[in-house]
């Protein structure tokens, strides 16, 4: 009997080591080609973006005398005070796939009208100028006016600028918007580190469910759920905050990732289910060679190499029931010329049921893996505390006798030389 056990404990180490290997080629197809394939997405969708909101400057030109008493003519620019911000934001969110990754892209449409006063007491050149909020991005529809008229633009690489005339004590309204795509997050920043923001209202509204604010940004002031989404609004009076408003697009399961800490954590499914098949055919008396184990555990170890070569081919989930399927039917198919039928079909295929197929489709509930496999463990150490209770296992591990003579067998002669 021992030496089966450890023939079993070596063929499960075995097992664990190719599942070790096999996880370790899956990151690094994951990780090999992260960089690179971003790349590919952000050149065919775009970038993160963050957009900021236009600029009224106009020139100020003052002479100064130098060491030698010569004027000296400099130009400075100031800003014209921001009264009002009306913006909103549409977040429409698309996955999209690159090999064992997904990818958060979304469709962004942008519109903004801004009130500008003119506080210099003299009419004013000003420079109107709406920053690009990526530098590698399409720009669709894109509006720029002032007072209502179309602004004439001249497109920097980084912004949109238009020179108009504005009266003293007048004020200036800026009508900007586009439509664009973008990766992964979406900023909205008010400027420097500490910007104080007047009458300001920013309403977004998304078509995802599942929101997540990056850290250092101001959450909503309002939030009203919508029919396959939200619409937040941040309102202030007088803000004062070296804090911007962002949103963080929600993140598929990722294939390649996922598959690689099923198969980490795969020598746990085979523990419990080895532990248990050892249990029932102890207590049945049920002979398992160990090559019968060897078996069951390749059996274990196809699902895990199917599924690290179909999830990015297929969706995710439809590999993981395509290996299921193949992996209980190795199982079944085997055991039923090994046991018999109804073992194969009931107590082996059950346990494979739960212990590979419930034990690895616990990695999908992000944040309750570890509570559904540690509820696993313990039901299944009350099942089998229970099951084995009444068992004498200094019987069952005990050596057999040695096989007497056969009925009827004249017994030996005694030994000449006594005992």
């Amino acid at each position: 009997m021992f030496k089966r056990i450890l023939a079993i404990a070596a063929i499960f180490v075995c097992t664990a080591l190719a599942w070790f290997i096999l996880a370790g080629t899956i990151q690094y197809r994951s990780d090999s080609f992260r960089s690179s394939l971003e790349s590919r997405v952000a050149s065919s969708w775009g970038t993160p973006q963050a957009q900021c909101p236009p600029a009224a400057t106009y020139a100020v030109v003052t002479e100064v005398l130098d060491a030698a008493q010569k004027p000296v003519r400099s130009v400075s620019r100031v800003a014209l005070p921001l009264q009002q911000s009306r913006v909103n934001v549409r977040l429409d969110l698309e996955h999209r796939q690159k090999g064992l990754l997904w990818y958060s892209t979304y469709a962004v449409a942008y519109s903004g009208l801004y009130t500008f006063h003119n506080t210099s007491g003299q009419d004013q050149m000003v420079t109107f100028s709406l920053p690009f909020p990526a530098e590698r991005a399409v720009y669709d529809d894109l509006e720029f006016t002032v007072d209502g008229k179309p602004a004439p633009l001249a497109n920097a690489s980084s912004a949109a600028t238009a020179m108009l005339r504005i009266a003293a004590d007048q004020d200036a309204v800026v009508r900007v918007g586009y439509r664009s795509q973008g990766l992964g997050s979406w900023h909205y920043r008010f400027g420097g580190e500490v910007t104080q923001v007047r009458d300001f209202v920013l309403k977004m509204t998304t078509n995802f469910r599942d929101i997540d604010f990056p850290e250092n940004t101001l959450s909503p002031t309002q939030k009203r759920p919508t029919p396959g989404g939200w619409e937040l609004t941040w309102s202030y009076k007088n803000l004062v905050s070296g804090f911007d408003i962002g949103m963080t697009m929600p993140e598929k399961l990722q294939p390649g990732p996922l598959a690689g800490q099923i198969s980490v954590f795969a020598p746990v499914s085979l523990l419990f289910f080895f532990f248990l098949m050892f249990i029932i055919t102890t207590m049945r008396g049920i002979e398992l060679h160990p090559m019968n184990y060897f078996f069951l555990a390749c059996a274990f170890f196809s699902f895990h190499l199917l599924l690290a070569y179909l999830v990015d081919r297929i969706s995710i989930h439809t590999a993981f029931a395509i290996c299921s399927a193949v992996s209980i039917f190795l199982v079944i198919s085997y055991l039923r010329l090994v046991v018999g039928m109804r073992f194969a079909a009931v107590e082996a295929g059950l346990a494979q049921l739960i212990y590979l197929v419930l034990f690895s489709y616990a990695f999908f509930w992000k944040g309750f893996t570890g509570l559904a496999i540690t509820i696993g463990s313990i039901l299944t150490l009350f099942l089998v505390m229970q099951m084995t209770g009444r068992i004498r296992w200094a019987e069952k591990f005990a050596r057999p006798a040695p096989p007497g003579p056969p009925p009827g067998y004249p017994p030996a002669p005694p030994s000449p030389y006594g005992r």
